[in-house]
């Protein structure tokens, strides 16, 4: 387990994570000292997880952090999220978002669309309510637009990723050949959603995606929390299958860190934070990965994978 910070200690300690999940009660900020920039001597990095909203959905977002999540240390609009990373060394940012209710993600794409072009370092996806109707002229026409892959998060959307719902955005995905990035993982399970992610979510519904799908190329976020193991078997089963890193090897959440899953194939691991919604230094991941994997490892991870995904220059 992570060195925690006393009170988070003290909650864990009364109540396992497997019972309550990551955000039985809001999680405090850890106050971190940040670097000015990327370290020194480290390979390219693109930060293929960063969150773009407008600023309506972004002060919505904010309010739900701070009253189930934790505190928001950068409360920055989108295009100054982007500089902010650039400025510091990041050379590329995968940007996501993803829409909570139907009837916005037409718009919610025009938006990522033209920031896009706004700032060409930055890779955009598309997103759309599942189930929606015409969900998949929406992706089209989001993919026209230039979008270069789909978000979805089965937590705020309250789908399972083998609902029938699901089913028109993989295959568009398949059509177009873009990924697509799903939040399936249980974690965090927190009582700010309107379904419980433990009994929506799990690793053998997000395998039978995949074989259902086979030239789906899908990636999940933060390792798969919390069923770490079973999706780094399911990595060695499915050539279509990429994870990320975000937010738990960061030291935050009490669970052990997982370089031994990271290291083990690198070539399918992403690099990604979470920036701005964070509750610690925009860099601390960045310098746990880079001081605990090699030379060859943190190239994949900080950028090569990243960038073979999503076709970066």
């Amino acid at each position: 387990m992570p060195e925690l910070s006393p009170c988070l200690a003290t909650r864990w300690e009364a109540v396992g994570p497997r019972e309550a999940g990551f955000l039985a009660e809001p999680l405090p900020a850890l106050g971190d000292a940040e670097g000015a920039g990327v370290p020194p001597g480290l390979p390219p990095v693109v930060d293929a997880h960063v969150h773009l909203f407008d600023a309506g959905l972004s002060a919505a977002i904010w309010r739900w952090f701070e009253r189930y999540g934790w505190p928001i240390r950068y409360k920055l609009r989108a295009l100054d999220v982007v500089d902010f990373l650039l400025a510091r060394g990041v050379e590329h940012v995968v940007a996501l978002h993803y829409a909570h209710k139907p009837g916005i993600a037409e718009a919610m794409n025009q938006h990522m669309a033209e920031l896009c072009r706004a700032r060409p370092r930055v890779t955009g996806l598309a997103t759309v309510y599942p189930g929606e109707p015409d969900a998949r002229g929406i992706l089209e026409r989001g993919f026209d637009a230039g979008l270069a892959g789909v978000k979805l998060h089965c937590h705020v959307q309250g789908l399972a990723p083998d609902a029938a719902e699901m089913h028109d955005v993989y295959a568009v995905c398949q059509e177009r050949d873009l990924p697509l990035v799903m939040h399936a993982g249980r974690e965090p399970r927190s009582p700010g959603y309107r379904v419980d992610p433990h009994t929506l979510c799990d690793v053998a519904r997000v395998e039978r995606v995949l074989v259902d799908h086979p030239r789906l190329r899908l990636c999940i976020p933060h390792l798969g929390a919390d069923e770490f193991d079973a999706y780094a078997e399911l990595l060695e089963r499915h050539d279509h299958l990429w994870l990320d890193t975000t937010m738990v090897m960061a030291g935050y959440f009490p669970v052990t860190d997982r370089y031994d899953i990271v290291a083990r194939r690198p070539e399918r691991m992403l690099y990604g934070t979470d920036f701005p919604f964070l509750p610690y230094a925009w860099d601390r991941e960045l310098r746990r990965l880079a001081h605990a994997l090699g030379p060859e490892a943190l190239e994949a991870v900080l950028g090569a994978s990243a960038k073979a995904l999503y076709t970066i220059g």
